[in-house]
């Protein structure tokens, strides 16, 4: 080994060191200035149509099922909700999930990988927010929308085109951050 290729050898962990940090330090400057949100999780299906999907309904609920065709020409800014009486972070965000139904925007629920009747128990707990509420049982249609946990939305607009997808719960400061802002500028 010639003593160039020895320290060049040697200067490669420096290397990836500084790489890595350049990289680190540019991540807390986008997040500190809002450039860089960290639950961001982008979606290819931003900009789009949802896609086809008819899911059956939860028995007993005492609302209808939906279809990809139900989100179409609402006339006003919905949102897609995926979530399941086994998750944690969905009693976390149901209050936000009520207040939104109750200011009038058409949630529509989508029970992931869920008993139904553990569905309906959780609902009768926690309230209904959904105006339409389907099941998931085998998890096929979250698959298409690209949801990859649970709690996991998606806002489409008042022509039924997904503008916005979010991963987690949405807790009060998202709420009055991101969606409010969000449903406004999407109501026409």
């Amino acid at each position: 080994m010639t003593p160039l290729s020895r320290r060049l050898l040697l200067a490669a962990p420096f290397a990836a060191a500084a790489l890595g940090g350049a990289g680190f330090y540019t991540a807390l400057q986008r997040q500190r200035t809002g450039a860089y949100n960290p639950r961001g999780v982008p979606s290819a299906l931003i900009g789009q149509a949802p896609p086809a999907f008819d899911l059956p309904p939860v028995p007993e609920s005492g609302v209808e099922p939906f279809a990809a065709a139900d989100l179409r020409g609402l006339g006003q800014p919905a949102l897609v909700n995926f979530w399941a009486s086994w998750c944690v972070p969905c009693v976390i965000e149901h209050p936000q999930l009520m207040a939104l139904s109750r200011q009038g925007v058409p949630v529509f629920g989508i029970a992931y990988k869920d008993k139904p009747a553990d569905s309906l128990t959780f609902l009768r707990r926690h309230g209904n927010p959904f105006r339409r509420l389907a099941q998931d049982v085998p998890g096929r249609v979250a698959i298409d929308w690209g949801v990859y946990g649970v709690p996991e939305s998606y806002l489409l607009d008042a022509q039924g085109i997904i503008r916005w997808r979010y991963a987690g719960p949405i807790t009060p400061e998202v709420l009055e951050q991101d969606l409010r802002i969000l449903l406004a500028r999407h109501a026409a």
